[in-house]
């Protein structure tokens, strides 16, 4: 039986694509740094304890794959010392893909973000060939993952057979941190959004970027890059399709972009003081700036990545959500 690697199966993405795998008659390995309520739902993987950023702990944990797909990253708006985001998602993409050369591999699946993608000035949706730049990158966690992915480009001269994906903005089941996306969400039902931003994401189902990175494995061209997303849609519009979904009201009130962002930077600057996280993320407004539109369009016509709709994405989140208790208060 062929062993998939997985670094981040315990995650929101991660998880879903080890799924995937074990579907396709994969032996799954991962690597965790703790043990969770998640990894011990998850018994049929095999389990290794260890860090990214410890190269011999990876080294020891991927010895003897075939195919390896590195998907774990510090995924955080705000850190009191941001030099942990840049260690796992630069330092540790570092550790992960030579480990992989050195043993060899098949193929590698690296798990970028769109976040590390450039964006139109015209609000267009922007593809995998949309320039961009360093200076592009708002906030830590966008900066490390532009890195990281300048790192894991590195190993293509060297030989290791790299395709890159770029998942948008995934919904559905199984978001158990949750993510920032999926905190909007719980916030929401939670009737905790009493106004909105005008910005905009791609959102897509996590099945579908799970089976989107096994298609990459299957048919993705060494060294490509593709988006695994679906649709482009503004944050009132989300809410509203939340309302049709859940019976909570939509806000109806749309904040000036300005005194949020001022209000933010303030916040920011008693964080740093503090050491506590802001209420209000100042990267999380920085971003909202732009409207985070992207052409996903590669990936469905070279690859076959399905296109599952939005809002059953989005009415399966909700569910998921109520169930597990997230929700406190009833519709």
């Amino acid at each position: 039986m062929s062993i998939a690697f997985v670094t981040g199966a315990g995650g929101f993405i991660g998880q879903h694509i080890a799924a995937a795998l074990m579907k396709r008659g994969y032996h799954v390995r991962a690597l965790c740094r703790r043990e969770s309520a998640v990894t011990a739902g998850m018994p049929a993987i095999e389990w290794r304890r260890g860090d990214l950023r410890n190269p011999d702990q990876v080294s020891k944990a991927l010895a003897g794959a075939n195919v390896v797909f590195h998907v774990a990253a510090d995924y955080r708006l705000w850190a009191k010392d941001p030099r942990e985001i840049y260690q796992s998602n630069v330092e540790g993409t570092g550790h992960v893909l030579k480990a992989a050369l050195e043993t060899n591999v098949e193929r590698v699946v690296y798990t970028s973000s769109v976040g590390a993608l450039g964006l139109n000035p015209d609000g267009s949706p922007a593809d995998e060939q949309t320039r961009v730049c360093i200076e592009d990158m708002v906030g830590h966690y966008k900066r490390s993952k532009y890195l990281a992915e300048r790192e894991a480009e590195k190993f293509l001269d060297r030989g290791l057979p790299v395709v890159f994906v770029h998942p948008s903005t995934p919904v559905g089941p199984g978001d158990h941190k949750p993510t920032p996306t999926g905190k909007i969400i719980v916030d929401y039902l939670n009737r905790k959004m009493p106004a909105y931003l005008d910005t905009g994401l791609n959102l897509v189902d996590v099945r579908d970027v799970a089976e989107g990175h096994c298609l990459a494995m299957e048919k993705g061209a060494i060294g490509r890059k593709y988006i695994l997303g679906n649709r482009n849609l503004t944050l009132a519009e989300i809410f509203r399709m939340l309302e049709a979904i859940s019976g909570v009201p939509a806000p109806r009130v749309r904040l000036p972009y300005k005194p949020i962002l001022w209000l933010a930077r303030c916040l920011n600057v008693v964080s740093l003081a503090t050491k506590t996280e802001p209420l209000i993320p100042y990267e999380g407004v920085k971003m909202a700036a732009k409207h985070m539109f992207f052409d996903a369009s590669r990936a469905v016509r070279e690859l076959g990545m399905p296109q599952t709709p939005v809002e059953k994405a989005l009415t399966d989140a909700v569910e998921w959500f109520e169930s597990n208790g997230y929700v406190l208060k009833k519709r």
